[in-house]
C-alpha cells in the first residue's frame, strides 16, 4: 500500500509548500545549531529533500522513512533505510540531531514519537520538526482554508489522484494543539522546547535540546 500512494503524497507536499519549503527547510536546518559533521537522522525522508539540505550545510544525513516507494525515488547520496519512526535501527545517543518535515500528523502515536526522539538523540543534541499550520490571524485562517480546501484539490487532481489532495487539510486536524505537543516534548526529555511560525502562520516549526 505505501508503495502504491507513495508517489502521490509526495505531489501533496510538493504543491503544498510551491517554492516556500524551500526556505523552511534552511530554516529548520539553521535551527538545529549543530557543527559541521554532525550526524543528523531525517525521519519520513520521503525523496531526499531535507537531506539534501542537511548535506549542504556541512551535516551528514541518514534518512530513514517507512516507504521503500519514497526511498526508491530519493535524489540524494546519503544513507538511507526503510524504517518505522517508533523503533528506528540506532543505538541510544547516536545522533547529534534529527530533522522531519510534514510528517506529525500522519503519525497516531505521536507520544511514542516523541520518546523515540529523546532516545536516539544525544544530550545536548537538537531536534527541529516541520509542519503545517493554521495562521493564527482569522482573516489568514479564512483564506488558508479556502485555498486548501477547494483550490490545491482542484489542482491536485488535474496532476493525480484527487482524494490525496482533499486529504491535506484535514490532515491537519489530526495534530494535537500546540501547547501539547511543546509539552509532551519536555516530558519526553527535551529543554528549551520552542515553537516559530513560518509564513504568517501556514507552517510551523518545533525545536527543542535533549536534555543532559
Amino acid at each position: 500500500m505505501f508503495d502504491t500512494i507513495a508517489p502521490r503524497y509526495d505531489l501533496v507536499n510538493r504543491l503544498m509548500t510551491f517554492r516556500m519549503d524551500v526556505g523552511w527547510r534552511r530554516a529548520t536546518v539553521r535551527e538545529l545549531s549543530l557543527d559541521d559533521g554532525s550526524v543528523v537522522l531525517d525521519l519520513a525522508a520521503g525523496t531526499g529533500d531535507f537531506c539534501r539540505e542537511l548535506e549542504a550545510a556541512g551535516l551528514r544525513p541518514v534518512g530513514f522513512d517507512l516507504s521503500f516507494g519514497m526511498l526508491a525515488a530519493a535524489r540524494t547520496d546519503a544513507p538511507l533505510a526503510q524504517a518505522d519512526a517508533l523503533r528506528l535501527p540506532v543505538r541510544t545517543g547516536a545522533a547529534d540531531g534529527v530533522t522531519c518535515g510534514f510528517a506529525l500528523r500522519n503519525l497516531v502515536e505521536l507520544d511514542g514519537f516523541f520518546d523515540e526522539l529523546a532516545r536516539v538523540v544525544r544530550p545536548g543534541g537538537r531536534v527541529a520538526l516541520l509542519e503545517v499550520s493554521e495562521p493564527p490571524n482569522p482573516v489568514l485562517r479564512w483564506g488558508h482554508s479556502v485555498y486548501f480546501g477547494s483550490v490545491v484539490p482542484r489542482i491536485g487532481g488535474l496532476l493525480s489522484d484527487a482524494a490525496a489532495y482533499r486529504y491535506l487539510p484535514r490532515s491537519v486536524a489530526y495534530l494535537p494543539e500546540p501547547e501539547v505537543m511543546l509539552r509532551r516534548l519536555a516530558e519526553a526529555g527535551f529543554a528549551g522546547v520552542q515553537r516559530r511560525l513560518l509564513s504568517t502562520g501556514i507552517a510551523q516549526l518545533l525545536t527543542a535540546t535533549r536534555a543532559y
